[in-house]
């Protein structure tokens, strides 16, 4: 027992020593890159950090993470992505171009690598124009090839969130019906949940999401959504790793909502391992009808120029 004493010591001081180190802080990389239009919740234009920037670092206070937040597409590689723990995009457009913001963009390895991160076991996290990001074949905004679902031919990061964004009407209160309310974020927002929001008509998504909310479309005002119900939230597994996206994010209030903000902390908790849940497919069962989309409206042509007073 003399021998094993001195043992005995050093291994209850490694012990306390463990005990006392504070655990390593998830890091998470806010991407907000945009190539397309710049939304003013992650606009720097009046300095840093945006408005959504100054909302996360206080639920990372809160929660234990370490924020990362940056707009440069040129850095996404294997080592640079080795560093998070999750990443978040609020993106929109083509990243591998400049583009509206003339950021650094991705490269097309770069967009791989994201892919190969979260397939590892990493997490990805979406809001609201995520959808708007690296549309299929580039599709023109205002054509009616944007009302065309591609199916397994969708670009790889439609694959890869759950589906892409069509077009939005007017910002208006719609009701979205939870499906899971045993999921991460759900436990106390009810049976369903409305906002005053700038919602997105959705389109291809991917067979194996777990939809967590649903939109009711046919209540809505617009021709954006003249369709059955589609899903606003979901969640899916990705190889090893876990995606989460939400189709809400445009306004400023939604993002300091509390209803917003409990089902968006138990999203970036999944993707991020904190919490675990099971996100088995189930689009057929909570929106049947999501694969039929919007009717194509023909854009008005713009109203002849009024001739200048002489």
């Amino acid at each position: 027992m003399k021998i094993l004493a001195p043992f005995l010591c050093l291994l209850t001081v490694i012990g306390l020593v463990f005990a006392a180190s504070p655990a390593k802080k998830p890091r998470i990389l806010f991407f907000t890159k945009s190539s397309g239009f710049e939304h003013s919740v992650i606009s720097w234009k009046k300095g840093r950090p945006s408005h959504a920037e100054k909302v996360l670092l206080e639920l990372g206070a809160r929660q234990g993470w370490d924020f990362e937040f940056s707009k440069d597409g040129s850095k996404f590689s294997k080592d640079y992505l080795a560093q998070f723990d999750a990443v978040f995009f609020y993106t929109t457009g083509n990243l591998l171009e400049p583009g509206t913001d003339q950021q650094p963009p991705m490269t097309a390895e770069g967009k791989q690598a994201l892919f190969d991160f979260v397939k590892s076991g990493r997490g990805f996290i979406g809001t609201h124009s995520a959808s708007d990001t690296f549309h299929t074949n580039n599709e023109s905004k205002k054509g009616p090839d944007r009302y065309v679902n591609h199916g397994d031919q969708a670009d790889a990061y439609v694959r890869f969130l759950g589906a892409e964004f069509i077009k939005h009407g007017a910002q208006q209160v719609a009701r979205n019906t939870v499906t899971n309310p045993k999921f991460p974020g759900f436990e106390k927002v009810g049976a369903e949940y409305s906002f005053h929001e700038e919602w997105y008509s959705l389109k291809d998504f991917s067979p194996d999401i777990h939809v967590l909310s649903v939109m009711d479309a046919p209540a809505m005002k617009g021709d954006e959504y003249k369709r059955p119900a589609f899903p606003s939230t979901w969640a899916r597994k990705e190889g090893d790793g876990r995606v989460w996206y939400t189709a809400m994010g445009h306004r400023e209030d939604i993002w300091t909502n509390p209803v917003f903000q409990d089902i968006l902390i138990g999203g970036i908790r999944w993707a991020l391992g904190e919490v675990q849940a099971d996100v088995p497919a189930n689009l057929k069962e909570t929106a049947p009808g999501a694969y039929t989309n919007p009717p194509y409206v023909e854009p008005k042509p713009p109203a002849p120029a009024k001739p200048k007073a002489r």
